[in-house]
């Protein structure tokens, strides 16, 4: 870059090539400040030596896009964004190829600021647009597919993104190969759709296929490859096989610091999903420990209005959570909610979940009036933003349920857990992880009613289903032994108790 200004001059198109492409290396470094200034520079240049609407003033336009899209300045990104697809649709046309990218990272952002349906229309008109013009097997065009089926993802239509995930799979294994990359990545879409629908055998199977293959490919250090072995990790989190969650975690933190460095924004992530595994074996003490450095670190590096900022002291509230330490829990997350609501509204996504994580405190600290006025804020919000019978929206239903039973609300709490019970089992199917607990939710209400006989014809469905899908020594499966052994006990029934 310093050879082009000096031998070529600062305003040469050369030079601000070779800008751009040293604020690409800062931006995959995570350098976001300087990709942003670097970015700002060639963005003002290009428009005063070519025109607002030349194709490269558009493209450095959207690269500066991008980078306040890592910075969670989504308003900002949004505005570019909006210039870029305005300006290329005069320029180039509706159906250009890059109109239709600018148009595509457009609803990259809205998915992003929790606007689904905007998000889906748009990945929608780019997917037929790219069919029409390039043909239903280019790679441009499978893309949009992947796009949409993560936005049908967001939104909890996961029939609807597997159909899609599949034939983007499929397409991409004739077309590049079973080992490209792009095939490779196509697997792990799929296999996060399985996840979702907790059909984690079916997951953990192309997680282990897309890791192998990645190592083989790439090597063992490379980023996808490391990425693909987090995400096996998460399916054994949710196995309950948590050493070997643990034991991959790890590995990926390690290679990550020695590769991108420990303040690199992957190796937070890293950080952050080992803290996840130690939180769920209830080694809190560490999970506090990388919680905390990580939440530091990204103070420092994004500054405290972030959302990923956010998110860690999200987490870290979580395991004060755990920890009973409830005063330093809701501080945390009265933090969070305030400032998800004024960065992203009332209504997005991370915003009602910070509600609800709120309201889950108060509940534990007895304040149950104030925990239900936020958890019917949360559902009435989510039932208008996603559909009542979306899955967030059947989780916070399910929590002010939990709320009105500690209120001594029963038959409140009983309807709305047979509706979320009922809801699970059309959408998501009988064995499903979710279908479970709120059949053990409503198997606790029965419980507390002193309704033995139905408590226990749940309980013994929960345990035996999650014996079959989860295996017998999840911990899921041993809080449904222990939760029939209690209802035994109520009943009379101690040589029963003590053979589960």
């Amino acid at each position: 870059m310093n050879v082009f200004k000096t031998k070529l001059g600062s305003d040469h198109p050369s030079t601000h090539t070779s800008m751009a492409n040293l604020a690409s290396i800062y931006w995959n470094q995570g350098r976001w400040d300087e990709a942003e200034t670097l970015q700002m520079d060639v963005m003002n240049a290009r428009k005063t030596k070519l025109g607002s609407d030349h194709p490269d003033t558009l493209t450095s336009m959207a690269n500066l896009a991008s980078t306040y899209w890592n910075q969670g300045r989504w308003d900002e990104a949004e505005k570019l964004q909006m210039d870029v697809v305005i300006a290329s649709k005069t320029k180039l046309g509706s159906d250009h190829p890059d109109t239709l990218t600018s148009i595509s990272n457009l609803a990259s952002s809205y998915r992003n600021q929790g606007r689904l349906d905007e998000a889906e229309k748009l990945q929608m008109d780019v997917m037929d647009a790219r069919k029409t013009k390039l043909g239903s097997d280019h790679p441009d065009t499978l893309t949009s597919m992947a796009n949409l089926a993560a936005t049908y993802r967001n939104q909890g239509k996961w029939d609807e993104a597997e159909k899609l995930q599949m034939v983007v799979m499929n397409a991409f294994k004739t077309k590049l190969g079973p080992d490209h990359p792009d095939s490779l990545i196509s697997m792990a879409n799929l296999a996060s759709t399985y996840w979702n629908q907790g059909r984690w055998n079916e997951a953990e199977k192309l997680q282990i296929d897309v890791m192998n293959a990645f190592k083989i490919k790439l090597g063992s250090d490379h980023q996808d490859t490391l990425t693909s072995m987090a995400n096996l990790a998460l399916t054994y989190g949710n196995q309950g096989r948590w050493d070997e969650a643990e034991k991959l975690n790890i590995g990926v933190m390690n290679a990550r610091q020695t590769k991108l460095g420990s303040g690199h924004p992957d190796t937070h992530t890293s950080m952050t999903n080992l803290a996840s595994t130690y939180w769920n074996q209830g080694r809190w003490d560490e999970a506090e420990k990388l919680q905390m450095e990580v939440m530091h670190a990204l103070k420092k590096r994004l500054g405290s209005d972030h959302p990923d900022t956010h998110t860690s002291m999200a987490n870290l509230a979580s395991t004060y959570w755990k920890q009973g330490r409830w005063d330093e829990a809701e501080k945390l997350w009265v933090d969070v909610m305030n400032a998800f609501k004024a960065k992203l509204g009332l209504d997005h996504p991370d915003t009602l979940t910070s509600m609800a994580n709120l309201a889950s405190t108060y509940r534990n600290q007895g304040r149950l009036d104030e925990a239900e006025k936020l958890e019917t804020d949360v559902t009435n919000t989510r039932k208008i933003k996603l559909g009542s019978d979306h899955p967030s929206t059947l989780t916070s239903i399910a929590n002010l349920a939990l709320t009105h039973g500690n209120q001594g609300r029963w038959d409140e709490a009983e309807k709305l857990q047979i509706d979320v019970m009922n809801v699970r089992k059309r959408k998501l199917g009988s064995d499903h992880p979710d279908t479970f607990t709120s059949m053990a939710n409503l198997a606790s209400t029965y419980r507390n009613q002193g309704r033995w006989d139905e408590a226990q014809k749940l309980e013994m469905g929960v345990m035996k289903a999650r014996k079959k899908k989860l295996g017998p020594d999840h911990p899921d499966t041993l809080t449904s032994m222990a939760n029939l052994a209690s209802t035994y006990r109520n009943q009379g029934r101690q040589d029963e108790t003590e053979y589960n």
